[in-house]
């Protein structure tokens, strides 16, 4: 072995090395978690320090209410229908591909009311004890604990959110459905046209930016490496363990590895002959600097499938799900989508106010069945798995930090993990 001598490994029961593959959300809450811990951390990514990825333009919401995972009854029907409008919420880019139809045929094997049932549990379970873990985290990065505001602009639709908020609290989630003078009461600054909302008081909202640069301090701190612009190249096994990782920057080993790389950890899994398919969930965002009117609360316009959330003065908007493969361009029409949508719930605003605002896009890994991978796999004994959390990123990267280094440490978990299995799909 040649490791990288900027990242020594000498084997530790008590001290090991851990080497995570991705610096999104995920990698840094779990290399966060580690290092408080006393393990020896490295991060490898393969952009810039200055990245702009998924995790960073997103709406910036911690969201224990979003229990159903994104494969539900209904979806498929609802995909098909949006498909054929440029500016709709959704878009699937038609293409000859096995691993698009193989992930379609587990969405749809997926995408039933018995496995809803089966996964809500266990993404309530993640998502608060996320957002136990976003208040005790002890760093400072704007957490705004208001709640949010599933607003509605059709009565039908409000009378199925009512149904989800029942639900929601079945399985111990404050839910209120609202009549649009509530919902007004609640957000007294800003202007809203709507039937009604279901009000998810537990929820809350963050500059994902803020947030991501209080982990790379904190980290910097606690002596973690970052190797910024390092391709990973291989690995080299033995026995049933990694021993190094080969990049751009040399062989760097290390005891226990940790795959956090969004999607592309599918293109690394492959090269660990682990199947973890995943399709990129493109998605887009706007940033309003001085906003007419600025909410409180964040929101989701629901029938728009359009996320709203104030950030440090500023007011994001955030939505679409374009499946087009690992292509990062930015389809106009999507976004003129977005600004079409939120004067209908928000008429102070006018679609003009969009007008010179750049876009942001980011691609969102999509397992199969709308729930993430996390756990350790039977093929390799030092390797954990954590990755495909789609639109649910920054909201369960806390839990899922913690859930890693519990796993390293070989600690019992209090969340059953069996449906977030790594091994899954084969």
């Amino acid at each position: 072995m040649n490791p990288n001598p900027l990242c020594p490994s000498v084997p530790s029961v008590v001290n090991p090395h851990v080497l995570i593959l991705g610096s999104g959300v995920i990698g840094l809450c779990s290399a966060l978690e580690c290092a408080r811990r006393g393990m020896r951390v490295t991060l490898i990514d393969r952009a810039p320090a200055d990245r702009d990825g998924c995790s960073f333009g997103n709406a910036g919401m911690v969201v224990p209410s979003h229990f159903i995972p994104l494969a539900a009854p209904g979806m498929i029907a609802l995909g098909l229908k949006w498909m054929w409008n440029p500016a709709s919420p959704f878009y699937l880019k038609p293409r000859l591909s096995p691993s698009l139809f193989s992930w379609g045929y587990h969405f749809w094997r997926a995408a039933t009311a018995e496995r809803v049932s089966a996964a809500a549990p266990v993404l309530r379970d993640l998502g608060l004890l996320s957002r136990e873990c976003f208040e005790t985290m002890d760093l400072e990065f704007g957490l705004v604990k208001k709640g949010l505001l599933l607003l509605c602009k059709k009565q039908e639709t409000l009378d199925e959110e009512a149904h989800t908020a029942e639900m929601a609290r079945s399985l111990g989630i404050p839910a209120e459905v609202l009549d649009a003078q509530a919902t007004a009461a609640l957000d007294p600054g800003v202007t809203m046209d709507v039937t009604g909302s279901v009000y998810y008081p537990g929820d809350c909202h963050l500059p994902p930016g803020r947030f991501i640069a209080a982990m790379e301090a904190e980290l910097i701190r606690l002596g973690a490496t970052f190797l910024w612009e390092t391709e990973i190249r291989d690995f080299a096994c033995d026995s049933g363990r990694l021993m190094a990782v080969q990049t751009s920057r040399g062989e760097i080993e290390a005891d226990e590895f940790v795959l956090a790389g969004g999607i592309w950890s599918t293109a690394l899994a492959k090269a660990l002959r682990l199947r973890l398919p995943m399709q990129a969930g493109k998605g887009y965002s706007l940033t309003m600097r001085d906003p007419r009117q600025l909410p409180e609360l964040c929101s989701i316009c629901s029938e728009a499938r359009v996320a709203v959330t104030p950030m440090d003065g500023r007011l994001r908007f955030g939505g679409t799900m374009e499946i087009t493969g690992l292509d990062e361009t930015i389809a106009r029409q999507r976004v003129r989508g977005i600004a079409r949508a939120v004067p209908q719930y928000f008429p102070a605003f006018a679609e003009a106010d969009f007008d010179e605002i750049e876009p942001w896009a980011g691609l969102r890994p999509l397992s199969p069945d709308g729930l993430p991978y996390l756990g350790r796999t039977a093929r390799w004994k030092n390797l954990v798995v954590a990755t495909g959390h789609a639109m649910m990123g920054l909201s369960l990267a806390p839990a899922t930090g913690k859930i890693v280094a519990d796993l390293l440490e070989k600690r019992e978990q209090d969340i059953d993990l069996r449906l977030l299995d790594p091994d899954r799909f084969g």
